[in-house]
């Protein structure tokens, strides 16, 4: 029984690439390709749904978001993998908002893909080397015994927790301070101290771990 992969990107010669790259993985097929989301609705409509899709998010007639959004809705089984140029903390917490559960650089290597592929479909996230290798290990449950932690074992503050739920947002930090009534260096130290508390380096981390303790609702 393979894993059916379904790639959408509107550049043909790369999805040619990746359909071979993903073929010769055992486990996997290739069952179809879209040039856009538009494409990809229009396709689906009488097939059966895709266990994961490989998405690109710059494309014309319909982006990424819009696609990701629209299976998030009416394909809810199926499994978004990201797979962009843009190395960019927001478009990757966008993307995870809208049910994404994993997100590639182009220049990935292929055994990277084959893990983010191999991740999906055991029901895990895959963000690259974006966060540390201690949060995705804590968002696959394997941080305790119990598989889960709660937040307030982290000694995280309310403010923190403030910041946090901002941090989900699409809000610069500038904006973030604004809605906060602190300075851009006040949530800077709340940032620095995450960070060390939750053993992550960028944003999308503290996006994984509210979503995995509830303080963020996808």
């Amino acid at each position: 029984m393979h894993t059916s992969v379904w790639l959408i990107d509107d550049h043909a010669l790369l999805r040619n690439g990746l359909a071979n790259i993903i073929n010769g993985f055992d486990g996997y097929r290739v069952i179809a390709e879209s040039d856009n989301g538009a494409d990809f609705i229009e396709q689906v409509s009488d097939r059966a749904a895709p266990d994961i899709v490989l998405l690109d998010i710059t494309m014309p007639v319909m982006n990424g978001y819009d696609t990701a959004s629209w299976i998030k809705t009416n394909l809810p089984k199926t499994c978004v993998l990201v797979l962009s140029m843009m190395d960019s903390d927001l478009a990757i917490i966008k993307m995870l908002k809208l049910g994404a559960k994993g997100y590639l650089l182009k220049d990935s290597k292929p055994d990277v893909f084959r893990r983010a592929l191999d991740c999906l479909r055991n029901g895990e996230y895959f963000i690259n080397d974006l966060v540390s290798n201690k949060m995705l290990s804590y968002v696959k449950g394997e941080g305790t015994d119990e598989g889960k932690i709660e937040h307030p074992d982290f000694n995280i503050t309310d403010r923190e927790l403030a910041f946090i739920k901002l941090a989900c947002s699409e809000k610069t930090f500038k904006e973030i301070a604004l809605e906060m009534c602190v300075s851009p260096r006040t949530v800077d130290s709340y940032r620095d101290s995450l960070f060390e508390k939750l053993g992550v380096n960028t944003r999308v981390g503290l996006v994984l771990f509210a979503i995995k303790n509830g303080i963020y609702a996808l």
